[in-house]
């Protein structure tokens, strides 16, 4: 591991007209079982397809219909707990939470309250080199996801498809440890990072596979230290939630909204109501969206159609034996193996794909030039694009073979940008485009020194300048190299240069 300083959260400070305030924030955050079919039901999850079509008689609450559970989703909510570094619960149950809304067929949502599969647990959010956050998870639980209300399709009627009803999600609750918009969404995206790593969640917030709820609330400096040390909530102000949040820009842009409209409402003598809430992005503002509900307005209780969860140890450490490198430790690993600055090795840990592919690159090379070709010349020529890591057109094996060209002197680093951009372009073996297009560096030194003379010759004026301030050198190195067509070797050239020049 990193050798990491675990400061204490520095808290967003918020100058109010009258006071200063600081903010306490704490998440629900929903991910998307990672998993062909539902958590009680054989139906497909398949994301775009027409709507309820991926409907079983038990997610449409057909009457006789009852709840089987999918051993795929246990596990995967296992391998997550194990990942957060938490206690996995070998005993947990579901339970029905009563609500109504026209998505949910059944009435009721089965999830866990007082049982859940996955106790407490943290995650390490990474605030700058040498840095970091210790967030600690409360819980993680099971429970099945509600339909779609689709209200923009008709000016009268609402849809419902039930094609995510039923769909296994994982909440991740986390204590109210955050204490600024920045560490949330940091957070939430080392949270992302961590489930793509372990394959339980793809992470993909545009389709809703990872959406945060977020709580909200404002207290005077000093007030959080105290209810760290006594766990006295009254000291903190009263929370909001802000539902449904999937996007970490928002995140951020939705806290600041409501830690001010938290702020201006203390401050004119008046008191936050404990609410849910909903971001309008194109306002920039939350909206009340209902109060607040405790967990009795939605009267639990154990689940009548399925019994207790109980797994063993065994089971437990096999899927713990499988665990992939998470990020944290796969960080770590390419600092110490390929002598990366933490702020690369950082880049090529975002994402599971990069990182694979960067070691597949760097295996048997030189790892500081490998990263600065994934980073500097893929990257950015990818970013240009709009294309991903997974859209590369550039194989691991092609850039390797660029890298292993320069190494052994065959073209120079000028050449190896224009090779990039042909293999980029075209496709190809960058060996066999080298010989085929006379791309290889010249190494002969008796045909360097030819060039060089007939420079030097062609230009006396540069010459006693050059011998006056020997900074002018380069220009020298630069008609070469010009005149060469960039295939003479630099190093070769700067040195015939200096010496020519005395």
């Amino acid at each position: 591991m990193l050798d990491l300083t675990f400061e204490p959260p520095k808290p967003k400070v918020i100058s109010g007209a009258k006071a200063e305030w600081e903010l306490v924030i704490g998440l629900e955050v929903h991910a998307q079982v990672a998993s062909n079919s539902k958590l009680f039901s054989g139906a497909s999850t398949g994301f775009g397809a027409e709507p309820n079509s991926h409907v079983a008689f038990v997610d449409a609450a057909m009457p006789g219909m009852l709840p089987v559970i999918n051993e795929f989703c246990v596990a995967q909510a296992v391998r997550t707990g194990l990942g957060l570094k938490a206690e996995i619960n070998l005993f947990s149950a579901f339970d029905r939470k009563n609500y109504f809304y026209p998505d949910l067929p059944q009435g009721y949502q089965i999830s866990q309250l007082y049982h859940p599969i996955v106790g407490e647990g943290e995650v390490i959010v990474d605030m700058g080199p040498g840095v970091a956050r210790r967030v600690r998870i409360e819980r993680t639980h099971l429970e099945q996801d509600a339909g779609k209300s689709i209200h923009d399709m008709d000016p009268n009627m609402s849809f419902v498809d039930l094609n995510r009803t039923g769909v296994a999600l994982m909440e991740i609750v986390s204590r109210p440890d955050l204490r600024g918009p920045e560490e949330a969404a940091a957070y939430v995206g080392k949270l992302r990072q961590i489930l793509r790593y372990l394959g339980t969640c793809d992470g993909n917030m545009q389709n809703g596979n990872l959406r945060a709820d977020v709580n909200v609330s404002i207290c005077r400096p000093g007030a959080y230290e105290t209810f760290r040390e006594t766990g006295d909530h009254s000291v903190l102000g009263t929370r909001c939630e802000i539902k449904n949040m999937n996007s970490m820009r928002f995140i951020q842009a939705a806290i600041e909204y409501e830690a001010r409209r938290q702020i201006a409402i203390v401050e004119d003598g008046g008191t936050v109501d404990q609410e849910t809430r909903l971001y309008d992005p194109d306002k920039g503002e939350t909206r009340s969206m209902r109060s607040k509900e405790e967990a009795h307005d939605y009267r639990y209780f154990p689940c009548p159609d399925l019994l207790p969860l109980e797994i063993e140890q065994a089971w437990v450490d096999e899927i713990a034996a499988s665990l992939p490198e998470l990020p944290d430790e796969k960080k770590a690993r390419f600092v110490t193996e390929f002598g990366l600055t933490e702020y690369d090795a950082s880049v090529l840990t975002a994402e599971v794909e990069s990182a694979a592919y960067f070691e597949a690159v760097a295996q048997g090379r030189d790892g500081k030039a490998a990263a600065n070709w994934v980073i500097n010349e893929l990257f950015g020529r990818l970013k240009k694009d709009d294309r991903d890591i997974t859209d590369s057109p550039v194989s691991p094996a092609q850039l390797g073979g660029i890298l292993d060209l320069i190494a052994a002197g065959d073209i120079s680093g000028k050449i190896a940008k224009d090779l990039f951009e042909i293999v980029y372009t075209e496709g190809g073996d960058p060996a066999e485009i080298v010989a085929e297009r006379g791309m290889k560096q010249v190494t002969d030194l008796g045909a360097i020194e030819k060039a060089v003379d007939e420079i030097i010759a062609a230009n006396p004026a540069q010459v006693e300048k050059a011998k006056a301030n020997p900074k002018l050198a380069g220009w020298f190195v630069g008609q070469v190299l010009k005149a060469t067509g960039g295939k003479a070797n630099p190093q070769a050239v700067n040195e015939i240069v200096a010496r020519k020049l005395g």
